[in-house]
């Protein structure tokens, strides 16, 4: 699926009259390309003859990145530019390309965010308002994709919106032949709807998925075993972002994959002598937005701790969720999630409140809703002592709330409160 990978100077030549890049034409030197830059001049700064046309005749569009961990971004894409990548990436996969050859649809549950925004699309073609609270079919995004989510806080659904998604579920299963659909998801919505689908005595109406993809943010290997546990169908995660497209999957075993179709990749580290990498993507793929030398904001690890594209093994948070250890180097979400998983599978979500250099709190929530028991608290204090000098008091919650995004924040920062969910 990487039979495409382009060479940088191949795209250079596709950019040369996008205003943006002509003084690294001039230069001969391409720095990479920050998000506010990105923003700087907006759109002048991209705007060439043929694409004013391509936004007069509607073949191009500006959108608002997701911000789900930075500031929302204005970019220019051609209309479900995302969509399509990711339709190409499910009808090529080696474990779950039968279930589009089926033509089955595709449920999403994912933030309530993207069902709203499904939601104003139909309305604005229909010139109507967007209803409050709006049916299946108002959350039809084309013929194959439709969104469930009408809460902000998954942990919040009550007993009336589970079984409403598993009715909604129902339908589209039972509309296949062989009564097959594919499940889209964020991990973290799709292990709250089975935990409470467990707990209120819905699991048998849960119709069960003929493959999952989850694709919105990392996945803590706890919910991933969960999820693995509960469904026996190739469960896989796609990587990429709203202005790229997708970069790389994993198969059903959790390996990852590039897809690097139009892109060029450098893995360049965050910081010197550090084994965290950050990913600076060059892309032709979105013809409208060509990105030289783009850094994402996220960062990755590779199997042997070299800078080899082909050789990530994981993606492992953002840039700017890195925390800096008082006794040097930095961690990301990946690793705390390494010594969570390692010492129990019960933890479901956490948040890490540094108190100082060398202590911090963490708050966690667990899929039976029951504290870990002491000996667990013991061992994993002192994985997080050994693995990161923390000195780290546990707390048990009934509830850590979601960010305004829709998304969960792994690091408190700043002095944000779990209650209110931080950004």
């Amino acid at each position: 699926m990487d039979a495409h990978r382009q060479p940088l100077a191949e795209m250079i030549d596709q950019v040369r009259d996008i205003p943006i890049y002509r003084p690294s034409i001039e230069a001969g030197s391409f720095p990479i390309l920050e998000k506010p830059e990105i923003a700087r001049g907006f759109p002048d700064s991209w705007m060439t003859p043929r694409l004013a046309d391509a936004l007069k005749v509607g073949e191009a569009e500006i959108v608002l990145s997701t911000g789900t961990h930075h500031a929302r971004m204005q970019i220019i894409r051609p209309p479900f530019f995302l969509l399509h990548s990711y339709y190409r990436l499910w009808s090529e996969h080696p474990d779950i390309a039968g279930t589009w050859r089926e033509g089955c649809q595709r449920v999403s549950i994912t933030t309530v965010l993207a069902t709203e925004h499904v939601a104003r699309l139909n309305a604005r073609r229909r010139g109507a308002e967007a209803p409050a609270i709006p049916s299946l079919e108002e959350r039809r995004l084309d013929p194959r994709t439709l969104y469930l989510n009408l809460r902000l806080d998954p942990a919040l659904w009550e007993r009336g919106d589970v079984e409403r998604m598993l009715e909604e579920m129902a339908v589209v299963a039972e509309a296949h032949p062989r009564r097959l659909y594919h499940l889209d998801c964020d991990g973290y919505h799709l292990a709250h709807l089975v935990q409470k689908a467990l707990a209120w005595g819905a699991w048998q109406r849960f119709p069960r998925p003929a493959s999952v993809i989850h694709a919105y943010e990392y996945t803590p290997r706890n919910v991933r075993r969960f999820l693995q546990r509960h469904f026996a169908c190739p469960i896989v995660d796609l990587f990429g972002s709203t202005e790229l497209g997708y970069l790389y999957y994993s198969d059903r075993h959790g390996r990852y994959w590039p897809y690097l179709d139009r892109m060029h990749l450098e893995l360049i580290p965050v910081e010197e002598g550090s084994a965290i990498y950050s990913l600076v993507v060059s892309s032709v793929r979105n013809p409208h937005m060509p990105l030289i030398r783009y850094r994402s904001g996220d960062c990755a690890e590779t199997v042997d701790g070299s800078p080899d594209p082909l050789r990530i093994r994981r993606f492992c948070g953002r840039e700017r969720e890195l925390l800096r250890l008082a006794r040097g180097g930095l961690i990301s979400q990946a690793h705390l999630d390494d010594w969570i998983s390692a010492v129990t599978p019960r933890i479901f979500l956490y948040q890490l409140h540094p108190r100082g250099p060398a202590q911090a709190r963490l708050l966690y929530t667990t899929f039976d809703d029951r504290p870990v028991d002491p000996a667990t608290a013991r061992a994993l204090r002192q994985a997080l002592l050994e693995g990161a000098g923390l000195d780290c008091a546990l707390e048990h919650r009934a509830h850590i709330a979601i960010g305004k995004s829709g998304k969960y924040a792994w690091l408190a920062q700043d002095g944000e409160d779990a209650e209110r969910g931080g950004p």
